[in-house]
């Protein structure tokens, strides 16, 4: 089956029923608008961004605390004034469901699971708050936590947002450096940490790291412990227990906060030097969430929503904002393939999953188990099903179609920390093509940049912004002259936010992410994104795991183009197998880019959130010191370093 192919269309009841209908029906009524058809709706919402905005604020009901004196003060780019004047708080909009409806199911890897009602999540949300603010937490300060996915995170983010203090999360398989290097530069006044989790069936402890932290923050006044791992622990000096927190109840009341107060502080990969600290606000995380979820995703009262990811991927911090739409929420901690490779299938199935949202990897994952979830479960409930992290590919997307469910939207999106959300995704009144994103999100005014600047479609071109989003960063922690702020996103297009990726926007309005910009392909002036390559790569017989770097330096023409892949087992890298690969790559790709050297090795380097390390590679094979060119702890697997830097030290490192 070829790209660009239709896999699947809405139904008239499905188009009908949809929340973006919803919401053109209500322009219509309410403000006299005429809409022919998504594409038309986009356009007027890039156009018109004022008024598509406040229309957005007005259809999900924004429940102000101070209205706004005008919808955008400056406009420029970066320092948008969204919405000034105007008062509010996020968590507010989180718990404005009560009663018997479903707010949480937290699965554990080791089968326990907790459900919790939304009149139960504000009750311990309630005590909560009461505890941090006997902890002396107020509006301003910073949170810090060290937690996995479980139900205690999302009770202690929100309590956190009903203060005002500014939330800020490390998943606990981060090493202690990695955490002490993000946590340093926002100096938290409290920290809450576990005393271990559970992965792949055993137990770690983590009440080393969260003793040390506390000891080394000179900033923490009070540290919070769950005993996740169901053992008591001895808690480290001005140490409480969460049951100590959670042991008085108060109203549930929420603190009035500017739009743009911080909400939480997320963190960039780090994996090349000390990690950006971006800063979230509350209005425009709630905005743009809003959008996102209600009018992209579809969902609404009756939804679950389970995105598989860990609480260190903003992914998590999406999944937390689908309780603003009323929608319960499944969060897993835990490996996603223990005991067997079946697991997410069968909880997907077995709790009524209507959104579950994973990434490209695991999805191919499964589909080299040889998988067939459709034959095992029923997904009677499942509507749609997500991927992110990486583009999904077209045999990624027929798998889907073939192993799990004909009639679902398939919701391939891109976007990233930096927003706290998508540019370009979902839209389910649209067809859904193979190896395609459908549109690109209303308010983002996405367009394909040349070199010069220029607007280009049907060619490659850099990802960028050219009008802004309420979700764009209000500032980077410790960046006071805001230097660093316009060093990494606007840089090379003055008062345009540039994203660092490759995309191709088709003349119908449909996207293709061809992978990093800082990473790409460029041999003999035929540039490729190294997603295109992975694609080839990859469904390549017995290859688990690739990763290719063009050495060349800018402007270079004379360095290598490697391969490094990671066999499965009973194959060989034997002459003959690396012939059949490199004429694969010939055909489907181009003969330029023929790898120069296909090396094995027994892993490819990813960050904790699963992104590869294309850029630290390529530094260390160029000579850069391993504590210079990648931060170890920032890797999910720092010890596959080692191979790289063995091959560069022998072949490839430049001499004087």
């Amino acid at each position: 089956m070829s790209e660009g192919q239709v896999l699947w269309r809405p139904s008239a009841e499905r188009i009908e029923t949809a929340n973006v209908t919803q919401f053109i029906t209500w322009l219509e009524e309410n403000r006299n608008l005429k809409v022919d058809d998504y594409n038309d709706l986009w356009s007027w919402s890039v156009d018109q961004v004022e008024e598509f905005w406040g229309a957005i604020a007005e259809f999900v009901d924004i429940k102000w605390h101070v209205k706004p004196q005008a919808v955008l003060g400056n406009v420029g780019m970066p320092g948008a004034q969204w919405f000034p004047g105007s008062k509010l708080n996020y968590a507010e909009h989180s718990l404005r469901t009560d009663g018997a409806a479903s707010a949480l199911v937290s699965v554990s890897e080791d089968g326990s699971e907790k459900d919790l009602t939304f009149g139960e999540l504000r009750e311990k949300v309630a005590r909560a708050r009461a505890g941090l603010l006997r902890l002396g937490v107020s509006k301003g300060d910073r949170v810090a936590s060290v937690l996995p996915n479980i139900q205690e995170a999302v009770v202690a983010f929100l309590a956190s947002a009903s203060i005002g203090a500014i939330w800020t999360l490390c998943s606990p398989d981060y090493g202690f450096s990695a955490i002490r290097d993000r946590f340093l530069q926002v100096a938290p006044k409290v920290l809450i940490g576990v005393n271990g989790y559970v992965y792949n069936g055993k137990g770690h402890s983590t009440a080393e790291t969260v003793h040390e932290l506390a000891r080394t923050l000179p900033s923490v006044e009070h540290t919070v412990v769950i005993e996740n791992l169901g053992e008591e622990t001895a808690l480290p000096e001005r140490g409480l227990r969460w049951s100590e927190l959670l042991s008085e109840t108060a109203p549930l009341e929420f603190a009035s906060v500017e739009f743009d107060h911080p909400l939480w502080i997320l963190y960039s990969s780090g994996t090349t030097g000390l990690p950006k600290a971006l800063v979230h606000g509350h209005g425009g995380v709630l905005l743009e969430h809003y959008k996102h979820l209600t009018l992209h995703h579809d969902l609404g009262p009756g939804s679950r929503f389970f995105w598989f990811t860990s609480s260190g991927w903003v992914m998590w911090n999406l999944s937390m904002s689908a309780l603003i739409t009323g929608s319960s929420v499944v969060t897993f901690d835990g490996n996603p393939g223990y005991p067997d490779a079946n697991r997410l299938w069968s909880l997907v199935d077995r709790r009524d999953v209507t959104f579950f949202g994973t990434s490209p990897a695991f999805l191919d994952s499964c589909a080299k188990a040889d998988l067939h979830p459709s034959q095992e479960f029923e997904f009677k409930a499942l509507q749609t099903l997500g991927s992110t992290g990486s583009p999904l590919t077209s045999d990624g997307f027929e798998w889907i179609y073939r192993e799990v469910k004909e009639d679902l939207l398939v919701v391939s999106s891109s976007g990233g920390t930096d927003i706290a959300s998508s540019f370009v995704g979902a839209v389910p009144i649209l067809p859904v093509r193979s190896g395609r994103i459908q549109s690109r999100f209303l308010g983002a005014e996405v367009r394909a940049f040349d070199s010069s600047g220029r607007s280009v479609e049907d060619e490659v071109g850099e990802l960028v912004l050219t009008k802004p989003l309420p979700s764009m960063p209000v500032f980077l922690w410790g960046d006071d002259d805001g230097s660093r702020l316009r060093d990494s996103y606007y840089d090379m297009y003055p008062g345009v936010w540039r994203h660092g990726d490759w995309v191709k926007l088709t003349g119908d309005g449909e996207i293709i992410i061809l992978g990093r910009s800082d990473s790409t392909l460029n041999r003999g002036g035929i540039r490729m994104g190294t997603s295109e390559f992975y694609s080839v790569v990859e469904r390549f017989p017995g290859i688990a795991k690739s990763l290719v770097i063009d050495t060349n330096a800018p402007g270079e023409t004379s360095g290598a183009l490697l391969l490094f892949v990671a066999l499965e087992d009973e194959v060989s890298l034997t002459d003959d197998y690396v012939k059949r690969l490199r004429s694969e790559i010939r055909t489907q790709l181009s003969p330029r880019h023929a790898p120069d050297a296909i090396v094995e090795v027994t892993d490819i380097p990813t960050t904790i959130t699963g992104k590869k390390c294309e850029v630290p590679i390529k530094r260390i094979l160029a000579g850069d010191p391993v504590d210079s060119a990648v931060a170890l702890d920032s890797l999910a697997n720092p010890e596959s370093v080692d191979q790289y830097v063995e091959y560069a030290t022998k072949f490839f490192v430049k001499q004087d």
